[in-house]
Order: structure tokens, then C-alpha cells, then sequence
């Protein structure tokens, strides 16, 4: 796995986790349906500019970022998707597009739909677009410490 400081961080703090494989897709309806696993209990990280600075958006992979709920989240002028060119060297050891929604590893703010919390379990990216890590959403949500807010349509 190419994110080892991810699962190293898991175990560090004894969260039980799957590594779950797949065939290489980019987008979240293939990596969905390739892992058998639902469009809701999928979570996608997106990376925003929130006033300029770099953060996550992580929501369910079947939904769209709705900007202006976010922006209120945020409590901000601007927010902005961020384009692949200015973060992919921030996530060195993952591949474009495949970074996992722990932002505290990466210095990055993680903003957390609340529609996640309804879900027992998430399944997300593991730096590769061949690997997924499915892991209780309460563990995710007590190491990482995000932000919730409603900003999905």
C-alpha cells in the first residue's frame, strides 16, 4: 500500500480497519461498483481553497459539493474547488485524485458531511485508485476531528 503513514496512523491509535482491492477506476460510481460497495457508504475526499487555503470536503460519493452551504460552514468569503496542479504535491505518497479524507496527517482542515454520520461504516480511497480502507465512522470521526456541516445537494 503506498500510504503507509494512513494505516500506521490507524494502527497507532487501534482502529480495526479492511483493506478492500479492486480494478483500477477513477471515478467514485466504478470504484463503487467494483467494490461492491453503495454510493452512500462511499465517501469521496474533495480538495477546496477556503479563503486561499488548502482543505478537505469529504461527503458520500454519490452526492456534489454544494459551495455556498459550504462556504457558510466555513464562515468565508470564498471557496473554491482546488485544481489537481496545486495539491498533488501535498500528497506525495498517493496518487492523483486517490487521497484519503485524514487531513490532520496532510495539515489540512477536514470538512465532514453530516450525512456520513449515518452511516456505520465509510469505504474510501487509500492513496491508489485500486484500494479502498473501510473502517467505523465513529473511529474516523474521533482521529480526525472534522468540521460537519451540511453542504451536499
Amino acid at each position: 500500500m503506498k500510504v503507509s503513514r494512513l494505516k500506521t496512523f490507524l494502527e497507532n491509535n487501534n482502529i480495526k480497519y479492511n483493506t478492500l482491492t479492486h480494478s483500477q477506476v477513477f471515478t467514485a460510481q466504478e470504484v463503487a461498483a467494483s467494490s461492491h460497495i453503495s454510493g452512500k457508504e462511499l465517501v469521496k475526499t474533495i480538495i477546496v481553497k477556503i479563503d486561499g487555503k488548502m482543505a478537505m470536503a469529504v461527503l458520500p460519493a454519490s452526492c456534489s459539493i454544494d459551495f455556498d452551504r459550504l462556504k457558510e460552514a466555513a464562515g468565508t468569503g470564498k471557496v473554491e474547488l482546488a485544481r489537481e496542479e496545486e495539491f498533488e504535491g501535498l500528497f506525495p505518497e498517493c496518487e492523483t485524485g486517490a487521497m484519503p479524507p485524514f487531513g490532520n496527517l496532510y495539515g489540512m482542515e477536514v470538512f465532514a458531511d453530516e450525512q456520513l454520520s449515518e452511516d456505520e461504516e465509510i469505504a474510501f480511497n487509500a492513496g491508489s485508485h485500486t484500494e479502498l480502507i473501510k473502517l467505523a465512522y465513529r473511529d474516523f470521526e474521533r482521529v480526525v476531528h472534522p468540521r460537519k456541516a451540511q453542504f451536499i445537494h
